[in-house]
């Protein structure tokens, strides 16, 4: 069962939420987050992309970056720019997209669930990823960006949320870049907070969707205090981290796409021959062409668009991993014809999230940067739930969710 609890969270006034919020550290380079940050010394982009305050070229893992975090942090503080709640709450964080609103809680997940597998994970994470958020966590003694989970669609925390979605919200914004609307609520009720636990606690599971890296380390760096403290009794903050949960049916998974450097030395021919062996493959023509239901990809190549079906018998529906269509174009075409190796290592190969759109995807093969592309059907949230359940792990460059959170709404400090 989810153990969560409220928190006193440390967030920015309301009138200077649009001066602090930024988008989260690993969507942009460092050059990409000191150009938006310009000359505004309340951007988060200070504490969460510290980089942009030393001289151009300085590396993120620099120890000085990491203690310029936590010097900003506390400047924050002191000036006022985030100042900690008086008692503990649970948040509601809305975003609209294209029309559609997804509401998540705001909460403090435990970290034991994380380490016993209640908090589930589809994805593998890097070493190195971690230790660097790791560092970050554990120099601001603070979650500074929250961690984005799924749990099961629950009736009575649907009416909650519906609820107060009908009154006004703490902060209301369009962000820069994505132009997506933000909302916030601080839930003050106490029955409100105790029901938000409660129904948690009857959950089976929770689910990472985004922010593998940053839940393996601020569980880690949770389990590190634990048994740093002697008296260590079980219920002191540092043993929860901040997520936003969503319901599952509420999220949108986009497609991530893929671009090619080369076809392996075959020639264009060559290698639609070479796909026709799993594929049924139809030339399209020159307009765009999107893939239409799971199993059917769309190929660009030679300025033209070509559909490809998987062929009956090329996939296993009884396989969670072996029936998801980035299995099957990493198989049949990515391994087997194009011979690309390690996905998350290979050089001749980039990935391109669904927001950019397939004009991206073309534009990028016109220039002659690139070879060919390769378009994917979404990836469901019930296949990243089954596949969390059956203990597996996704393939790489699996899914990509949107909107991405926005950081600096709230931040959890660990004592």
């Amino acid at each position: 069962m989810a153990t969560i609890k409220p928190f006193r969270g440390l967030r920015p006034p309301k009138e200077l939420v649009e001066q602090v919020e930024s988008r989260p550290y690993d969507v942009l380079e460092s050059e990409e987050a000191r150009a938006e940050a310009g000359d505004n010394e309340k951007s988060l982009y200070h504490i969460i992309k510290p980089e942009i305050n030393f001289p151009v070229g300085t590396s993120e893992y620099d120890p000085r970056v990491y203690e310029e975090a936590a010097r900003q942090f506390q400047m924050f503080q002191d000036k006022g720019w985030l100042v900690q709640d008086k008692d503990e709450h649970y948040y509601i964080y809305a975003q609209t997209m294209n029309g559609k609103t997804q509401y998540g809680l705001v909460i403090g997940a435990y970290v034991e669930d994380y380490m016993n597998g209640t908090i589930k994970k589809h994805e593998l994470t890097r070493r190195d990823k971690e230790e660097d958020r790791m560092k970050h966590v554990r120099v601001n003694d603070a979650n500074v960006e929250p961690v984005f989970f799924a749990y099961p669609d629950n009736a009575a925390l649907d009416a909650l949320l519906k609820r107060y979605a009908t009154t006004e919200p703490e902060y209301d914004f369009i962000a820069p870049i994505d132009g997506f609307r933000h909302q916030f609520w601080v839930i003050n009720d106490a029955a409100d907070i105790a029901l938000i636990t409660e129904e948690f606690r009857k959950m089976p599971s929770l689910y990472i969707a985004d922010g593998h890296h940053r839940s393996a380390a601020a569980a880690l760096v949770g389990a590190e205090k634990a048994k740093q403290n002697p008296n260590h009794r079980g219920d002191e903050e540092y043993n929860y981290f901040m997520a936003v949960a969503f319901q599952a049916s509420q999220l949108t998974i986009l497609d991530y796409n893929r671009v090619l450097k080369d076809l392996n030395g075959l020639s264009s021919e060559q290698f639609l021959d070479a796909l026709r062996k799993n594929f049924t493959v139809e030339d399209k023509g020159t307009d765009i062409y999107k893939p239409a239901k799971l199993h059917e990809f769309s190929l660009y190549l030679d300025g033209h668009w070509f559909a490809l079906n998987a062929k009956p018998g090329t996939f296993d529906e009884s396989d969670p991993i072996g029936v998801l269509d980035v299995d099957i174009s990493s198989r049949l075409i990515l391994q087997d014809i194009l011979a690309l190796g390690d996905l998350r290592s290979s050089k001749r190969i980039d990935f391109v999230g669904g927001l950019r759109g397939l004009g991206e995807l073309k534009r990028r093969v016109d220039s002659g940067e690139m070879r060919a592309a390769l378009a994917l059907y979404p990836v469901t949230m019930q296949q990243i739930m089954d596949i969390a359940d059956s203990g597996k792990i996704m393939p790489p460059k699996a899914t990509w969710f949107e909107p991405k959170l926005r950081s600096g709404l709230v931040v959890h400090k660990l004592k």
